[in-house]
């Protein structure tokens, strides 16, 4: 349900705006509301403007803002650690802090650029790292002498080696040495020995072949390759002490100074915030304004905690509700426990509007039974039942995906209802095996009587949808709109009986008066609906036609269980036929979850929140801490 808002206005003296300001943003309970519109009688908008904070208010509030970014750049500096909270009053210390801050943040900020370049060159070398821990036995294994070259390469294709090796051949007259091992992450890497008077022409003719060799910083150049190795492995491992080293001294400032800035930084967030929030404030020569919302509930028991806080300085003042008003009245949706999951479904949509219903409450009661009308299996019912409750326990802290587990729940139970009354358990094995009987028809066989009963429940549905249309078209005194409503209606369910008497014939006394009673109905459809009544009207059947597809999709559904089961008695091998039974009825019960819910849902969004529900509510944002 929507919840009903009050619109009050909150007045005391200029020097306690900060202090009312701390306690309604304390009990989160109230939204300020900046515009002047509706709260302020008209003739005295002259002797009221907008707040003006005092010079000094001013340059306190640029003095908070730039400390308060030097704190975040200091932030960025510092690793995440745990630290202890401060409960230090940061008052007293502000001047302090704004003093040694750069300081710390020079400190800090040379520390983590160290660091980031050292990451850098170790993330630079570790390039070579795979490639020489892979190569370490060939290069143990290989002699090195002063006439001798190493040439390190990496192979993309394994068929490529036999081609190098026959370069190697062609270039070196067979006075070479090829090694290869695959590395760990799959990569082919080679270490070529050759004489040195052919390393340049292997070399060159390797980069013509587009095989890589790797390539060595040009300060090592001069190294042989065992040493460019050795000199590698070294260096990544002063490397990570370094930058180990770095990162504790970091972690150790944190320690020390994070409790500090992170209780100034709280601190100074919630001074800017009441001060930025003053500009939403109005004044006097004397006294402030505060206008704003708030829930009926929460008004008493804020005036309370005003007179209580300020021994009757500051008073509490509920205004009339304008019509202007209901445009602009922010929206709360408060549901029982059992409707409250179903909000999740409805914050796929804008909010309604403050004189329209809340459709979470309709969602929560005709979801589940479409789905469960749709999926209609007894057995799947039982599986996702099971599920769900799973689900739900293992996601208890992550609120929509809770949500989500109980609002399957709910509608795997009446896939259950439903599945008795059809007598399907994972199709028709209850009835081959235990011999259980539908109670209501077989699905399968009744088609035409399932039809009728889908489009008999749009007909409930939508001209429900009417009949709420028309009692909030009465409640805004929009009367035109509520005929409108009820005559279509009238008209719907005259075009009902006059479609059953074609199946089952009515005496003429009875279907005569129908039709001269929907010529007589149309004309006043156009008075009241204007020359797009006929058009909504026939809108109107299409959306009852469209209630078809709960037969259709939950015959689908029947048959794909139908054809898993014959499957299993048709592949001559039991164990096979059982696997390729169960993988059939798994995605059955796949689609049986997405398909139900897509279609209920669209059932609900297009064909019956159409009828009565305003879109276009502006959301509930109070003026609380985090704001």
């Amino acid at each position: 349900m929507i919840v009903r808002m009050s619109k009050i206005e909150i007045v005391g003296p200029k020097g306690l705006l900060e202090d009312v300001l701390s306690l309604l943003k304390a009990l989160g309970i109230f939204q300020i509301e900046p515009a002047t519109l509706g709260f302020i009688e008209k003739g005295c908008e002259e002797h009221v403007r907008s707040f003006l904070p005092e010079e000094r208010a001013l340059s306190e509030m640029i003095f908070f803002e730039n400390l308060r970014a030097r704190i975040g750049e200091l932030l960025l500096y510092l690793p995440s650690v745990e630290v202890r909270i401060s409960y230090i009053e940061p008052l007293p210390i502000i001047e302090t802090v704004s003093k040694t801050i750069q300081k710390h943040i020079g400190i800090c900020k040379d520390l983590y650029l160290r660091r980031d370049n050292l990451t850098k060159e170790v993330n630079e070398l570790s390039r070579y790292t795979i490639f020489l821990s892979t190569l370490s036995t060939l290069i143990e294994s290989a002699k090195e002498t002063p006439d001798l070259d190493f040439v390190g390469l990496t192979i993309k294709e394994p068929a490529m080696v036999g081609r190098l090796r026959d370069l190697l051949s062609r270039l070196t007259d067979f006075r070479f040495e090829l090694l290869t091992e695959t590395a760990e992450d799959g990569t082919l890497v080679g270490l070529i020995t050759i004489e040195k008077d052919f390393s340049e022409k292997v070399k060159r003719s390797l980069t013509d072949e587009r095989i890589p060799e790797l390539s060595f910083p040009q300060s090592i150049s001069n190294l042989t390759f065992s040493e460019k190795c050795a000199y590698v492995r070294k260096r990544v491992l002063d490397l990570n002490a370094e930058i180990a080293s770095i990162t504790r001294e970091l972690e150790r400032f944190s320690r020390r100074w994070l409790p500090i800035y992170n209780r100034v930084k709280e601190w100074l967030d919630e001074k800017l915030s009441l001060l930025k929030t003053s500009a939403s404030v109005f004044e006097t020569r004397m006294c402030f304004f505060i206008n704003g919302w708030i829930a009926s509930r929460n008004m008493e028991p804020l005036r309370g905690r005003l007179t209580e806080a300020f021994k009757g300085r500051v008073t509490l003042e509920e205004k009339g509700m304008h019509e202007e008003d209901l445009e602009r009245v922010p929206i709360i949706l408060k549901n029982p426990a059992y409707f409250q999951p179903f909000e999740l479904l409805v914050k796929l949509l804008p909010l309604p509007k403050y004189t329209s219903y809340d459709p979470t409450p309709f969602i929560g009661i005709f979801f589940p039974i479409f789905f469960g009308m749709i999926l209609g299996d007894a057995g799947y019912g039982v599986l996702l039942l099971a599920l769900s409750l799973i689900m739900m326990r293992r996601w208890k802290r992550r609120c929509d995906l809770r949500d989500g587990c109980k609002i399957l729940s709910v509608a795997s139970l009446y896939t259950i209802f439903f599945g008795i009354l059809y007598g399907e358990y994972f199709g028709e094995l209850g009835n081959e095996l235990l011999g259980i009987e539908p109670l209501f028809m077989d699905r399968r066989t009744a088609i035409i009587p399932i039809l009728l009963f889908s489009l008999s429940v749009g007909v409930m549905h939508v001209t429900l949808g009417l009949f709420l249309g028309f009692l909030s078209a009465m409640r805004q005194k929009i009367r035109k709109e509520a005929a409108f409503k009820l005559l279509s209606i009238v008209v719907i369910f005259c075009v009902v009986i006059l479609i059953v008497s074609l199946f089952k014939p009515f005496p003429w006394l009875v279907t005569r008066p129908l039709i001269i009673g929907i010529l007589i109905l149309t004309p006043l459809l156009l008075f009241t609906g204007g020359l797009l009544a006929p058009l909504e009207l026939l809108k109107s059947i299409g959306n009852i036609v469209s209630y078809a597809r709960i037969m259709a999709i939950g015959l689908a559904s029947v048959l794909l269980a139908y054809v898993a089961n014959r499957m299993a008695g048709m592949m001559g091998d039991v164990v096979v036929g059982i696997i390729a039974a169960v993988l059939l009825h798994i995605i059955n019960i796949v689609l049986g979850v997405f398909s139900p819910t897509i279609h209920s849902m669209r059932l609900h969004y297009v064909e019956f929140f159409s009828k009565f529900v305003e879109h276009g509510g502006r959301r509930f944002e109070p003026f609380k801490k985090g704001n």
